[in-house]
């Protein structure tokens, strides 16, 4: 009997999971195995899947149903309930789900390849599903965070207030936001580029393409830059340990 894996999210065509898991399941004999898209345009497909028989062996989950899914499960691990976002679904032996959050572990293990002092102070650009495990990431290191928004609350950040002061007291800029994304590969977070230097770690979660433009301008400017795709690595390899464990 076939085990069926699978990401659920909107217009997902360009995901990563479908192929790192295809390659995956090929390269070490897992004949038995498949991964598939499941594709919804609301949140009523995933409503649905829930109920088939047999489950799913286990699911990633991607924009925009990051937060959606939460209260169709069972229970959410203290990670995933602190991030307020679940990415990866595992069933338990009982039939019942369990959500957990393996970005944070994606982004954890990535950030710790490319700093090498401690980080003081952040900026997380958007507010998404992915910008929760951001957070808990940076203040589990102890950096002081502020969002940016293009439509901010009161304890959040419009990008036109960032200026020299405030981005001279930044170390890591973190891009949460789809910006930049192919095929529209010209856009980038309205930052003040000009005040970008050495001393900035500018992180994009986006992975395709491989250098957004977010990140080649900062790169241009001196700062140290790193793309979303080890950190996708990392949290695929995670989903599959709580998958198997």
């Amino acid at each position: 009997m076939i085990k069926q894996f699978g990401l659920v999210g909107k217009d997902i065509d360009y995901s990563f999971s479908r192929n790192y898991f295809k390659n995956k399941f090929k390269n070490e004999g897992l004949n038995d195995h498949e991964y598939v898209n499941f594709d919804f345009s609301s949140i009523k497909g995933f409503i649905k899947l829930l109920k088939k028989r047999p489950f799913p062996a286990g699911l990633n989950v991607t924009i925009p149903y990051k937060k959606k899914v939460m209260p169709f499960l069972d229970r959410i691990s203290k990670e995933a309930q602190a991030i307020g976002a679940v990415n990866t679904i595992v069933w338990e032996r009982d039939g019942t789900t369990t959500g957990h959050n393996t970005d944070h572990v994606g982004f954890q293990k990535t950030l710790g390849e490319i700093i090498d002092t401690p980080l003081k102070k952040a900026l997380i650009l958007g507010t998404g599903g992915a910008s929760g495990a951001v957070k808990f990431v940076l203040e589990k290191i102890d950096c002081d965070i502020k969002f940016v928004s293009r439509n901010p609350t009161s304890a959040q950040l419009s990008y036109k207030s960032l200026d020299q002061v405030i981005m001279n007291e930044i170390d890591l800029i973190v891009n949460t936001t789809p910006l930049g994304t192919f095929p529209s590969i010209e856009k980038a977070p309205p930052l003040p580029y000009q005040l970008i230097n050495k001393r900035h770690i500018l992180f994009d979660l986006i992975y395709n393409p491989s250098e957004t433009t977010f990140m080649k301008i900062g790169k241009s400017k001196g700062a140290k830059t790193s793309n979303g795709h080890k950190m996708l690595i990392y949290q695929a390899e995670k989903s599959w340990q709580l998958w198997n464990s």
